[in-house]
């Protein structure tokens, strides 16, 4: 029988692990916000469903795995508001569910190495809904869940060139400031490691092997553009929006030996520097 997988808010990481499921014969089913992102998903082997709006109890019907990477909002989770029931009740029938969670679960600390028995501790209204949203899925009894906690997304389309380019780039000094991040092909590699391998209830980090200063992330983009550094703002004299805001609230480095040790994880880009590379290949 055909493997099934329902992917809740179909986006850019949980395209990235169709791709893989799709080659393999698995029948892949998305949910997508729009009918013209439901034609994309369409012509690229998906089964896509358009919700809010479809009724989604036969797809959860003929699941055996589900990926959750729709985001949470004031009002909470919206996939366990809306199907938590009917999921529960479908839980002894599933192999496994990813839920996409954040390394902002943890909180602040001050650029001290966290892992995933770290006590979560968020400081940020988006880590706090992140938090909400683990812990509505770990009360459902049955359920083999399987928590990724992912740093910031890159890769193809998402990466720092384009801004170098144009000149937007900025490079914001914040003293000690650094930050984790993850690479699409990595994320997909580690949740296909982990459907290979369930151990229900565990968390990973998602991340790669080197916390960095933002702004040498941006230096070396420029660098391999063999473009202008682009000039240094104190953190203090940055204009911010909210969201960018509440990442440089957040200072810490985050561990990912489990995805390693657990899963036999060996990472495509273990930092950026092997990441921005392979992107400027590919034309990004």
């Amino acid at each position: 029988m055909k493997k099934t997988m329902l992917s809740f808010g179909h986006g850019y990481s949980a395209r990235e692990v169709a791709k893989t499921l799709l080659a393999d014969g698995w029948r892949v089913i998305g949910t997508t916000r729009s009918e013209e992102k439901a034609a994309a998903l369409r012509a690229s082997g998906v089964d896509p469903l358009v919700w809010p709006g479809a009724d989604l109890s036969s797809a959860i019907a003929a699941a055996d795995h589900i990926l959750i990477s729709a985001g949470p909002d004031g009002d909470g989770d919206p996939v366990f508001n809306a199907w938590g029931p009917q999921i529960a009740a479908h839980a002894k029938a599933l192999k496994w569910v990813g839920y996409l969670s954040t390394t902002g679960v943890y909180g602040n600390f001050d650029g001290a190495w966290v892992d995933e028995n770290t006590p979560l501790n968020p400081t940020t209204r988006r880590g706090h809904l992140r938090k909400s949203a683990e812990e509505n899925w770990h009360s459902i009894a049955d359920l083999p869940l399987h928590i990724f906690r992912l740093a910031g997304i890159y890769g193809p389309g998402r990466g720092p060139f384009s801004k170098v380019r144009n000149g937007t780039a900025r490079r914001v000094i914040k003293e000690g400031q650094v930050f984790s991040r993850t690479h699409v092909e990595d994320i997909a590699q580690i949740v296909l490691a982990s459907i290979a391998r369930p151990n229900p209830g565990a968390a990973y980090n998602v991340c790669d092997n080197d916390p960095a200063p933002p702004q040498d992330v941006i230096a070396h983009a420029a660098e391999l553009l063999n473009m202008p550094v682009p000039t240094a703002i104190a953190y203090e004299d940055a204009e911010f929006t909210p969201m960018a805001r509440s990442f440089y609230a957040e200072n810490k480095k985050v561990r990912n030996d489990r995805i390693k040790d657990e899963l036999g994880v060996t990472l495509k880009y273990p930092t950026y520097r092997e990441g921005l590379a392979a992107l400027l290949a590919q034309s990004e």
